[in-house]
């Protein structure tokens, strides 16, 4: 069986019928056409896949890369260099083979659960600050402004041991990195450099005078058989981990916070029994309906994937959302029970590129969750769910704003 071409091909990413509400589409992907033709923010033609066990394959295969830097793959966004997946500012690191693994694991012993964890009683500090500025200012506030856009990246800022004074420069760079339509290529591209040239000096900086903070232990970290980050790889590092973790889980408390503010009951739920947190952050990923393109992967060999011949050449997106609404998974999927366990979902993707920092972020939802019910019990929604604004144009997807009162 090969794909059918004569299926419609969707515009892509889908616009989902309501806020909070999935594209119907998706229900009829997994249905009916389990490798969809669509077209993506650049004119150019990809596939989609949106079921669960679709997803989890093309993702796990080690063989199809995630990069799109191949000559005939396609271009994410209509600039030149067809944006971050396609251009070759996301090389530095390798992709794919013993070098990425060596890497990762390098990577990977700071970002353990137990070590996010530890720094759980300061993201609840900054998220206290951050409430009570916003408490300050008045009602309605907008809480993605307030409290969800800046959280994240002064969580990155401390990481990389990055001064309070820049964390409105690493903001923007995020921005215009990920952003499919907002910026023009020469933006995108004295962005990238800016970031660079910064971080160049900011990890001399650090080689000189080390402080207690992530950056400083990879410059001096060695892993197997001697490997050692060469100053380029730092500097990737650091931009993979502000654009992996900043939007992504600034977006995600804005959607988090609204899903659970637009049924009061859950709201309620939660103030009743705090133990639920943990468990609904993860309900709350899972039920993301806005994740933006999902993850992209390049076919490198003819292969099978959901009965359908997918070719070698194919630039695959991979929409976890989607899948974590696949009926032949979870029971009940377009409900959310905060309680649900286990909840398999594919937030953080899946195989030897599933997201490092998914201790993070999981840190900083349960601790921005249990800050605002602490703080703000009251809290609502100041307009109705229909009128929430959806964010156009970024990779990751959200909501524009989220304006609440207490």
């Amino acid at each position: 069986m090969s794909r059918n071409d004569d299926e419609q091909v969707l515009t892509y990413p889908i616009p989902n019928d309501a806020p909070l509400e999935p594209p119907a589409e998706w229900a009829r992907l997994r249905q009916q056409c389990p490798v969809a033709r669509v077209k993506l923010p650049s004119g150019d033609e990809a596939s989609v896949v949106t079921r669960y066990d679709d997803v989890k394959q093309v993702l796990s295969d080690p063989r199809f890369p995630r990069r799109l830097d191949a000559a005939d793959a396609a271009r994410i966004s209509a600039t030149k260099s067809g944006g971050l997946f396609n251009s070759s500012m996301s090389s530095t690191i390798p992709d794919t083979g013993e070098e990425h693994q060596l890497w990762r694991r390098l990577v990977g012993k700071w970002f353990t659960a137990k070590r996010m964890a530890s720094l759980r009683p300061g993201i609840e500090a900054m998220a206290d600050r951050l409430i009570d500025e916003m408490v300050a200012s008045g009602q309605p506030a907008d809480l993605k402004a307030a409290l969800g856009f800046p959280l994240p990246v002064w969580v990155i800022c401390d990481l990389l041991g990055v001064p309070e004074s820049d964390r409105d420069e690493f903001s923007h760079w995020s921005d215009s990195l990920l952003n499919l339509t907002r910026y023009t290529e020469e933006e995108v591209a004295a962005a990238h450099h800016a970031f660079t040239d910064y971080m160049a000096v900011h990890i001399d900086a650090k080689r000189a005078a080390p402080t207690d903070d992530l950056l400083s232990e990879l410059i001096v970290a060695t892993g197997a058989d001697g490997y050692r980050m060469s100053d380029a790889e730092l500097v990737a590092t650091g931009r993979g981990l502000l654009l992996a973790g900043h939007e992504t889980t600034a977006n995600q408390i804005g959607k988090m916070v609204a899903m659970l503010l637009g049924d009061r009951r859950l709201w309620e739920q939660l103030l009743a029994d705090r133990s639920l947190v943990r468990s609904a952050v993860e309900e709350a990923l899972r039920l993301d309906a806005s994740g933006g393109l999902g993850l992209p992967r390049y076919i490198t060999e003819d292969t099978e994937v959901g009965g359908a011949l997918v070719p070698r050449g194919t630039t695959m997106m991979c929409n976890m959302s989607a899948a974590n609404r696949d009926e032949r998974v979870f029971e009940n999927p377009a409900e959310m029970e905060l309680g649900r366990t286990p909840n398999v979902h594919l937030a953080f993707g899946t195989g030897a590129h599933s997201c490092l920092g998914q201790a993070l972020a999981r840190t900083e939802l349960q601790a921005v969750l249990d800050v605002l019910l602490r703080r703000l019990p009251t809290l609502r929604l100041a307009v109705t769910v229909e009128e929430l604004p959806k964010l156009e144009g970024l990779m990751v997807g959200g909501l524009r704003e989220v304006p609440v009162r207490w």
